[in-house]
């Protein structure tokens, strides 16, 4: 499993990272633990989660039960200096989580705190922002996204207050490095410029979604990643489990995420379907895994840090392994890039 230095930070992480999002609904504590003891044997090292886990359905009552799993194993093999942990701050509308406040300087402590106890540790290697306050176009928000309410002052301001209650908690010793998700390439890059200017902790990641299927940060989040030095974290890199090809023909496979999410958060489309048959054609062509070559194609691009895969099943976890022996040829990127070429955006 190859390794890499991640931003500007001083953290090392596998370029596959351990999802955590279904440990307490679809998978069971136990399940959770079999799958962190599997991974780090694979020689991956980061696990993802956030305060609001897991989700299908995401509930008040279930909120930060992800969080207590992971805790569970630090308490269980006394493990923590083995792995590389993310965890996030949920943001405005949330109602689960603090009646949907949005994220502050005054409820950064809380939040820090909250995550601490429940993961069983005193520091968090990567601490995100789930979403920005000012609201974000990802989960298919892109038809519609419209910015121009947004206020720029408030927007700094908010940013600046922020990274000075973030600086406190890298002071105090409970986070070591502070990253972004579902941000935009200008959010991105005032969130760098007002660390330059302020202090406190510049951004070093981003996650956000990213797949053969979803390739909206190709261009502008790839370009501000590259030049902020803030590596991406790929989220949804299977499409939701669509480039499995588990649901084409109508197939919905019991316990499976369409089981639960009738429409894959907007991702269930008759074009996407489309899509899958011609990506699923070039890994047949090619002798390919559907899986392998999905994540792989991640794994390769320039702005990846890591990309982050969940698993219900451990031979669902055994097979994302496997993708971190494959390195993709040129004539499979050529036509995988033919098939986003004809399939653009497809949900």
């Amino acid at each position: 499993m190859q390794r890499k230095k991640l931003g500007s930070s001083d953290l090392v992480v596998s370029d596959l990272c351990l999802g955590s999002m279904t440990w307490g609904t679809q998978n069971t504590t136990e399940e959770g633990h079999d799958q962190i003891d599997r991974a780090l044997a694979a020689g991956i090292n980061f696990i993802d989660t956030a305060e609001m886990y897991p989700v299908n359905p995401v509930s008040a009552e279930t909120t930060g039960r992800t969080e207590r799993v992971i805790g569970l194993w630090f308490e269980r093999d006394n493990r923590r200096k083995d792995v590389v942990l993310a965890t996030k701050h949920s943001g405005a509308g949330m109602m689960h989580v603090r009646d949907g406040a949005p994220i502050s300087s005054t409820t950064i402590p809380e939040t820090v705190e909250g995550s601490l106890r429940r993961l069983k540790t005193d520091y968090i290697d990567l601490y995100q922002f789930h979403w920005p306050n000012r609201g974000s176009y990802m989960f298919r928000k892109n038809w519609t996204f419209d910015p121009s309410d947004q206020n720029r002052a408030e927007t700094i301001a908010h940013m600046e207050d922020t990274l000075g209650a973030l600086q406190r908690e890298v002071e105090r010793g409970t986070i070591r490095a502070f990253g972004l998700s579902n941000e935009s390439a200008w959010g991105m890059a005032q969130w760098a410029a007002v660390a330059d200017r302020v202090g406190g902790p510049r951004p070093v990641a981003v996650q956000n979604e990213y797949s053969l299927m979803c390739r909206l940060a190709d261009t502008d989040v790839a370009e501000a990643c590259i030049n902020e030095q803030i590596d991406m974290f790929a989220f949804s890199p299977l499409a939701a489990g669509l480039l499995t090809g588990k649901y084409q023909g109508g197939a919905v496979p019991e316990g499976s995420r369409m089981s639960l999410n009738g429409d894959l958060g907007g991702r269930k489309t008759a074009r996407a379907f489309e899509a899958v048959d011609a990506y699923l054609k070039v890994a047949k062509d090619h002798d390919l895994h559907p899986v392998h070559m999905a994540l792989a194609w991640c794994r390769m691009r320039p702005f990846m840090g890591s990309v982050i895969f969940g698993a219900t099943t451990m031979d669902q976890l055994e097979l994302a392994i496997g993708a971190g022996d494959i390195t993709l040829s040129d004539e499979v990127l050529t036509a995988l890039d033919e098939v986003n070429r004809a399939h653009p955006l497809p949900y």
